[in-house]
């Protein structure tokens, strides 16, 4: 049985991880999703791929998580400080600096980041055990969110004055 490349649910419409991303945004990253949304193929099959490129001296892709996904992470290009937080009550902090060839694993639902510490643009592939892992940005889920977070609530959370907390809700 053969199937219709153009139009078969196995096959990602557009090339996407050949062509790097635009990392000209505040953070200096941009993630390129291969996952069920662009391949429907994927459904039920438990894995997704990502490419992120990284701007040189900084770029960032923040910290974050993914409740339904384990991450492993390989550098193809470049060199980067990669982090995660296990959950309370330890908050134990894990790093590395990776470099090409290099592999990072981020445990399912831990918060975690990966900043460019070289001058020059980076590129790392990612692998993920689920179809849909989904993705939750710290900082925008905390002081972006719709509506707002109360405040007061994020004061004494974070203890923070409440017009720093206010301030950062209106960067997101």
């Amino acid at each position: 049985m053969f199937f219709n490349i153009i139009t078969s649910p196995w096959t990602l419409p557009f090339a996407s991880l050949n062509k790097a991303g635009n990392t000209s945004n505040a953070v200096g990253s941009r993630v390129t999703p291969v996952n069920v949304d662009q391949i429907p193929g994927l459904n039920t099959l438990g894995i997704s791929l990502i490419r992120i490129d990284y701007a040189p001296d900084g770029g960032l892709n923040p910290p974050h998580t993914h409740p339904r996904g384990t991450e492993i992470l390989g550098v193809a290009k470049g060199k980067l400080y990669v982090a995660f937080v296990t959950s309370n009550p330890d908050n134990r902090f894990f790093t590395k600096v990776l470099k090409t060839g290099d592999v990072f694993v981020f445990p399912v639902g831990l918060i975690h980041f990966q900043f460019n510490i070289g001058k020059t643009n980076a590129i790392a592939f990612a692998g993920l055990s689920s179809q849909n892992p989904g993705v939750i940005t710290i900082a925008n889920a905390v002081f972006g969110s719709n509506p707002p977070i109360n405040p007061d609530v994020l004061t004494k959370a974070f203890k923070l004055d409440k017009k720093v907390v206010e301030y950062l809700q209106t960067q997101f």
